[in-house]
């Protein structure tokens, strides 16, 4: 016997061998109109007599388990008491647990007092992933995020007070052509800013099934820029980034055109080298992302 879930399931790639609790169903927010994700979903809070039989259950089916990751979108958007203690029930039922993650939206992080973050932290919850998408506020407000860069930097700045580990997603072309130098220009300011433990760079995917609510809240004409204009995005972002500590970098996703990886500040001469040699070779750099228009 195993999970049982309420699907669509998302986790980060980087989660691909974690074991998933469903400990909420869907996203609170549920408004950002490049995001289908919970789409189908209202969302809820999973009863405890619901998700500790599930961990009674996956603990004996799967005992040496050394990561979990808490889904849906919204994990964290749970009373601090109640995920505190599904968290330290993990930690007795996996003996050998390593790393307990879930998403985290801005406004979950700020929502939660200092103490109440440290006290999940010393708990065992290790990780957040946080959807910066943008660091302009122009093009934050046009895809409904419900944040600002400054309210993203505070809860990346929060987050990683506490002790957690970051990593943050940003999104290219989420500006269209019209905007596409103030995106990245913000976007790097608020990395910079912030200087989350990883950053993945995603490109601008649009399901059918949220294509027109996205065009409508953008209020303007969308211009979707080519996978060349996305490569141009990924070379000024890199080009802006400028941090001390260790950032580890990803373009990976299936969604770009083009990867590139490295490690901030040591790896961003190579990875601009990278990029240029990418250019100057089209004939071998074939695109391989996803199409979102």
């Amino acid at each position: 016997m195993m999970l049982n879930y309420d699907y669509p399931l998302y986790r980060p790639p980087s989660e691909a061998d974690s074991l998933i609790f469903q400990v909420t169903l869907g996203c609170s927010y549920n408004k950002c109109s490049f995001c289908d994700m919970y789409r189908t979903k209202e969302y809820s809070e999973r009863p405890w007599d619901e998700v500790k039989a599930e961990i009674d259950m996956m603990s004996k089916i799967l005992p040496q388990t050394k990561r979990i990751f808490l889904a849906d979108g919204d994990a964290l958007n749970l009373d601090a008491e109640y995920m505190q203690k599904i968290v330290k029930y993990l930690y007795e039922k996996f003996p050998v647990l390593e790393r307990i993650a879930c998403y985290a939206m801005p406004m979950n992080v700020l929502k939660k007092s200092e103490s109440e973050l440290k006290t999940l932290r010393d708990s065992g919850l290790n990780m957040f992933y946080l959807g910066i998408e943008s660091g302009s506020d122009i093009v934050l407000k046009k895809v409904t995020k419900g944040a600002t860069a400054t309210t993203i930097v505070r809860a990346c700045k929060k987050a990683k007070a506490a002790g957690y580990i970051l990593s943050c997603m940003v999104i290219l072309g989420l500006g269209g052509k019209t905007h596409s130098k103030e995106h990245i220009r913000g976007t790097a300011r608020v990395l910079n800013e912030a200087s989350p433990h990883y950053v993945g760079a995603l490109t601008l995917y649009l399901e059918n099934g949220i294509k027109e609510e996205f065009l409508t809240k953008f209020g303007e004409p969308f211009v979707p820029v080519s996978d060349s204009e996305a490569l141009d995005e990924l070379e000024d972002l890199i080009r802006q980034i400028d941090v001390n500590d260790d950032v580890i970098f990803r373009a990976n996703h299936g969604s770009n055109a083009y990867t590139i990886k490295g490690t901030f500040p040591h790896d961003k001469q190579a990875m601009l080298e990278k990029i240029a040699w990418m250019k100057q070779h089209p004939e071998v750099v074939r695109p391989v992302g996803l199409r979102g228009f």
